[in-house]
């Protein structure tokens, strides 16, 4: 038991690597804003482990610096964070018997590690809840070893951050990339992208991950209600001999 637990720990460690090589220079750079704005290196390390949102983090230095009430907080987060409930819907197959770890996947459930959960594989023979539980688990203590790091190294050193945030956009085309090649349905990716460009074009840039996620939706709401509707004509077709003449 031991033994295949270690080799399950292991193949996490092999399949998050790139989320390693993003989050790590990402949560330096976190740490060294908060450090800037004068906080304690304990403050990455708390946000780091009980917050866990990239993007949050970095907006709420702003807004801690700001001085910006709690009902800020609240309302920014819910409104960047949104875009999980679109996540959590798709994971409810994959979460339903993953036991008691199920709390911790929800929380843990990042943009990086939910595109890890939904393109990799669970090896055969082994706990897929143990699986899933490596793979966040490490992708957290990844994004809290950057932060504390950073925010160490920030105290000591004075250094140009200019350009450290493109990490997060560069993580996200490398995952997007496995996740193509990953993944036979072509369609999803065309939707994705024709999505983005129309939320561009028609709407406000500040609002375009929102509005594309929503978009995209309804784009493959309507092609898997139009897949549906020619298999079951199909189908009719097939077992009805008047049809078939």
């Amino acid at each position: 038991m031991e033994h295949e637990n270690k080799k399950l720990f292991i193949s996490a460690l092999r399949i998050t690597s790139p989320v390693f090589l993003g989050y790590i220079p990402l949560g330096i750079a976190f740490g060294f804003l908060l450090m800037g704005a004068g906080y304690h290196w304990v403050y990455a390390l708390l946000m780091s482990i009980f917050i866990y949102a990239g993007s949050v983090q970095f907006i709420s230095v702003a807004l801690l610096a700001a001085g910006s009430g709690l009902m800020e907080f609240v309302t920014l987060t819910l409104l960047i964070n949104l875009r999980h409930s679109f996540y959590g819907l798709s994971m409810l197959e994959k979460f339903s018997d993953v036991g008691k770890v199920k709390p911790y996947l929800i929380f843990a459930l990042t943009d990086e590690t939910y595109a890890l959960l939904t393109t990799t594989q669970v090896p055969e023979r082994v706990s897929k809840n143990k699986f899933y539980f490596y793979i966040a688990v490490l992708n957290h203590c990844y994004w809290v070893a950057g932060s504390v790091i950073g925010a160490l190294l920030g105290s000591v050193l004075d250094l140009n951050l200019d350009g450290m945030a493109f990490v997060l956009t560069a993580l996200f085309v490398v995952l997007t990339i496995e996740q193509y090649y990953n993944s036979r349905p072509r369609f999803p990716f065309i939707a994705a992208i024709g999505a983005g460009v129309i939320s561009i074009v028609l709407f406000n840039p500040k609002n375009m991950l929102l509005v594309s996620i929503l978009i995209g939706t309804l784009i493959l709401a309507a092609h898997e209600k139009i897949v549906k509707a020619k298999s079951t004509a199909m189908l009719t077709a097939d077992t009805d001999p008047e049809k078939r003449l």
